[in-house]
């Protein structure tokens, strides 16, 4: 490595001592000797090799540039789209949060249309449902009344009822 850079020094050094005119005709300069022409000629070549990789640099700094400009964009729209899905998320979770209130406040005035009804008929509709609709009825209600339905439901439906009502649902 220190012999290259010894020589390149040199190289650069003589090249500062060469007529414009004569890098660019090799023909016309009257050489000293075979080694001052040895010297030019690696000169022009070195020349020629960093212009080349200058030019080869500066393409790929282009390059990159377009790359880069294309990465934004994604990245932007990346983030747009995000924003969008959060919205939206928001806006579902929402929709949702209204629809269980809602669901709530249905479940409550339908446990209270129960609870009014005789013992017999109320049993008679909850056997019908599903045990978890018919145990969140009965969640719902006065204690008493629930105690006189679940009384006159059948023993299974009684039990499948009770079953669902003491497992913790996860919503």
């Amino acid at each position: 490595m220190k012999h290259y850079s010894s020589q390149f020094l040199l190289l650069s050094t003589l090249a500062l001592f060469i007529p414009a005119h004569a890098a660019d005709s090799p023909e016309k300069t009257n050489y000293g000797s075979v080694e001052e022409r040895r010297i030019e000629s690696n000169i022009l070549q070195e020349r020629e090799s960093f212009r080349k990789e200058r030019e080869e640099i500066s393409l790929r700094q282009k390059e990159l540039k377009v790359l880069e400009e294309g990465v934004d964009k994604k990245l932007a729209e990346i983030d747009k789209k995000l924003e969008e899905l959060s919205t939206l998320q928001k806006k579902i979770e929402s929709l949702l949060a209204k629809k269980s209130a809602e669901e709530k406040k249905r479940l409550q005035e339908l446990a209270t249309i129960y609870g009014k009804m005789t013992p017999v008929k109320a049993s008679l509709a909850l056997s019908g449902l599903d045990s978890q609709l018919a145990a969140d009825l009965l969640a719902n209600m006065k204690i008493k009344a629930a105690a006189k339905i679940l009384d006159q439901l059948s023993k299974q439906k009684a039990t499948e009822i009770s079953n669902t009502f003491s497992t913790l649902q996860l919503e």
